[in-house]
């Protein structure tokens, strides 16, 4: 199993604070060939699955690119194993603020179609959730 994000319990935190149950930590997808691990998956009203990135390397693109290309991939067998459940990438609000709002990142978040939840790791609480 791959090691955890550094946010990876403060996420957790945070969506049983803001009402969801944890039901997988980590939410494993195998296939016949590879099995991929996404850091959780939660219940409410809905079913989500959250890859929590932290983004705290020398390059904000290097990571930026890794995890847009990992998010793809696992949207792509989450939408054909369990298309009930809708997958987010989880940065944190200082990332959030610092880089996701760039206008040539916020265009391949709105063209690739990334779901994001926004969290406030001091507190441990979901800031915004966006579609």
């Amino acid at each position: 199993m791959p090691r955890q994000d550094a946010y990876h319990n403060v996420v957790r935190a945070a969506l049983i604070k803001d009402g969801w149950t944890i039901t997988h930590d980590p939410f494993v997808i195998r296939l016949e060939d590879v099995k991929f691990y996404i850091d959780l998956a939660a219940e409410r009203e809905g079913k989500i699955a959250i890859e929590v990135k932290v983004f705290g390397g020398i390059s904000f693109l290097n990571e930026f690119e890794k995890a847009i290309g990992q998010y793809l991939i696992y949207r792509q067998f989450l939408g054909d194993l369990f298309p009930e459940r809708i997958l987010f990438l989880a940065v944190s609000l200082e990332i959030f603020e610092e880089s996701f709002l760039l206008p040539s990142i916020q265009a391949v978040i709105s063209k690739q179609e990334i779901k994001l939840l926004i969290f406030d790791a001091a507190v441990e609480e979901i800031v915004k959730w966006i579609e």
